[in-house]
């Protein structure tokens, strides 16, 4: 044991994971056990053969919505040009491991060089086929780590993830890593606990760690006094069913009487598979960023309204509120221009109206999608109001040209996340607004000047929640007038931790992850909302 220590780095998957350390040092290739033989293009041919065989048995055991980065390997290892690139250099004298090695290490050397953090972390999809391929050659069986454990290492490769069987829990801890990989996508959508940009941590065999994907926090060692019901109550979907939960619609009451709602926010529609409509009150947020699998998506009107249809109809005509493209940020896409990386810069609808190509693309697939279900649309990254009513004006403009074909097509209730704290203290002026959603994680950032992403001030970004508190009951309190619906959806909405100090500052509806969902609603039912506010709320 090396003793408790608290480390923290970036919540990349919300939810608590707690288990055994498995720490798996692979990611750079191991050719120390080299075979004699690997001579000549055959090795390879073979091993590239037998990897898209093995990748897609994996693909067709995997969702739809997940295989499609599998898809991408196959495609990848059965382009000529990369088998050419490696048979040039056998032809100069290399064996096949070798020359393979030094062929994909060029395509990762690409990636990893790109200023664009989704094109950065696409390295690690690389590193998987080669990896994979170069275990054939050399004999190796397919990696793997013990269920229920916690993945330690630098970066975990999406097969390994993918192939893994989460169901008995666990979790994800990574020394680098990125929110914007695919394995931290795959973590959201199978609700896995994930942090990421931990940096290197000390650690003694299968030595215990607490993880929490919210707060961005892994506790070594963690003492009973850590386990609280909240934490050690990993929410993780199937485990503890309760039938009070599955059929109570989202509507639960607190220890006092107070009703609340709780709904969900989706971030892949994989996540509706698993999840009974009946339990909630309906979709608090869709990130629809997080569909796009490909930069052409945000131009494809076809697949962005069945995707929408899709969720509207899965809800059952309960609420679903669907935010517009949060891009910029932590979230840049490769086909958008704009100041990659600033959380300060061009994002979220500011992008948006900067590219209203962009806007209107999703718009149009948004209204036609509207006739499914009880749609309610949300403005990202809002900051003055003058920004709401620019976009109602285009979303106006597209309900207009869709009605010329002889069917309305009204537009939804627009309303808005609340993340800037400028908007916060003046939402009251927010009058066009027609709901309010407190988005947490970035509020807290720009309260403490602190970004979410950067490990090195990961310890300030965990001391906003009391800040947050006060600067929501401010705002609740300055539109208590206005009758406008009010939700949160950030990560503190699905931490149990938190719930009793939002429940005081006047929230009635939480937004949560579907892993959380269970823990969420039992914890409102045992606080009391109309407890006095203490110095620290």
């Amino acid at each position: 044991m090396t003793g408790q220590r608290r480390s923290f780095g970036i919540g990349a998957s919300a939810g608590i994971a707690v288990g055994p350390a498995a720490l798996v040092r692979r990611m750079e290739p191991d050719i120390s056990d080299h075979p004699a033989g690997l001579l000549g293009v055959e090795p390879l041919a073979q091993a590239i053969k037998t990897a898209i065989s093995a990748i897609q048995s994996l693909a067709d055991a995997t969702p739809t919505n997940d295989a499609a980065i599998l898809d991408f390997q196959i495609e990848m290892l059965r382009d000529p040009t990369l088998f050419d690139m490696a048979a040039e250099r056998i032809g100069k004298g290399e064996d096949a491991a070798i020359a393979w090695i030094g062929t994909m290490d060029s395509f990762i050397t690409g990636f990893q060089g790109s200023d664009d953090e989704l094109m950065g972390a696409r390295a690690v999809d690389v590193i998987d086929m080669k990896n994979r391929v170069l275990d054939i050659m050399m004999g190796r069986p397919t990696s793997t780590f013990p269920a229920g454990s916690i993945y330690v290492g630098r970066d975990i490769e999406p097969s390994l993830f993918l192939a893994h069987d989460w169901s008995d829990g666990g979790g994800i801890v990574l020394f680098n890593g990125s929110t914007a990989s695919h394995v931290a996508t795959l973590a959201r959508a199978r609700s896995v606990p994930m942090v990421t940009g931990i940096g290197p941590i000390e650690l003694g065999p299968e030595e215990i760690l607490l993880v929490d994907g919210s707060s961005g926090s892994v506790i070594t060692d963690p003492q009973p006094a850590d386990m609280t019901p909240s934490l050690s109550n990993r929410g993780r979907p199937g485990t503890s069913p309760d039938a009070h939960h599955r059929s109570d619609a989202g509507k639960v009451e607190t220890a006092d009487g107070i009703p609340v709602q709780v709904s969900v926010n989706i971030s892949v529609l994989s996540e509706l598979d698993r999840l009974d409509p009946t339990t909630t009150a309906g979709v608090g947020l869709l990130r629809t960023e997080f569909l796009l699998s490909s930069p052409s998506d945000i131009f494809n009107e076809e697949e962005q309204f069945a995707a929408y249809r899709r969720i509207l109809e899965w809800a059952q005509q309960k609420p679903v509120v669907i935010r517009l493209f949060d891009l910029g940020g932590d979230k840049a896409f490769p086909t958008i221009a704009g100041e990659h990386g600033s959380f300060l810069g061009l994002r979220g609808v500011r992008l948006l109206l900067s590219k209203p190509e962009i806007l209107r693309v999703q718009a149009r697939a948004l209204l036609r999608a509207a006739a499914f279900g009880q749609l309610r649309i949300m403005l990202p990254m809002v900051t003055i109001p003058a920004e709401v009513d620019a976009a109602a004006a285009i979303l106006k403009e597209e309900a207009d040209l869709l009605s010329i074909g002889g069917k309305f097509h009204p537009v939804p209730p627009l309303g808005m996340m609340v993340e800037v704290p400028a908007a916060a203290l003046m939402l009251e002026t927010f009058y066009k607004a027609d709901f309010f959603s407190f988005g947490t994680n970035d509020l807290g950032q720009y309260l403490v000047a602190a970004a979410r992403d950067n490990p090195a001030v990961a310890g300030l970004h965990a001391e906003a929640p009391p800040a947050i508190y006060r600067l929501i009951a401010a705002s609740l309190k300055g539109i208590d007038s206005m009758s406008r619906p009010v939700s949160i959806c950030g990560d503190m909405a699905s931490d149990p931790a938190c719930l009793g100090s939002l429940l005081k500052c006047g929230l009635r509806h939480f937004s949560v992850t579907p892993s959380r969902l269970m823990a969420v609603k039992s914890a409102i039912r045992a606080l009391n909302a109309n407890a006095p506010q203490t110095a620290a709320d």
